[in-house]
């Protein structure tokens, strides 16, 4: 096999739309545009052939990209069930700086300024991660359906 092979993540939920929105926040993506030619993702996907039961509400926005091209397309997809176990994979929110480079007191800041901002958009925190003498502070979260994530 030969290169990279190219993947996006899937998240299920009950209300993509809603994710999308949170975590285009959260991660600084972009809610995707519909496919030229079309001027909702509602209308691709009645023009793909969708049943109308199966789209919802709203303009049927359900995925997020990164608007520098690096990171993978996010793509929320509405399943009937809802979550019922923790999740055995789940994102690490990046944003306290790299332990060799940021001192703790700085990265710990940061962190917490994250969490404020993002509890400002629908999440919750679950936890702090930090114990005397390590250098690590971290806060798990969920996110608005109960997905847990860390901001690291």
């Amino acid at each position: 096999m030969e290169g990279m092979v190219s993947y996006q993540l899937v998240i299920d939920c009950a209300e993509p739309e809603r994710m999308a929105r949170f975590w285009a926040g959260a991660l600084r993506y972009t809610v995707e545009p519909p496919p030229g030619g079309f001027g909702t993702w509602r209308d691709y996907w009645r023009g793909i052939g969708v049943p109308e039961d199966e789209l919802g509400e709203g303009d049927g926005s359900d995925s997020i990209v990164d608007p520098e091209g690096h990171g993978p397309r996010i793509w929320f997809q509405r399943v009937p069930e809802g979550k019922v176990v923790k999740n055995r994979f789940h994102l690490d929110v990046k944003v306290g700086g790299r332990r060799e480079d940021v001192p703790l007191e700085t990265r710990r800041a940061r962190v917490d300024a994250e969490v404020e901002r993002l509890v400002q958009a629908g999440a919750s925190v679950v936890r702090v991660l930090s114990r005397p003498g390590v250098d690590h502070y971290a806060v798990a979260m969920v996110d608005p359906e109960g997905n847990e994530f860390d901001v690291v």
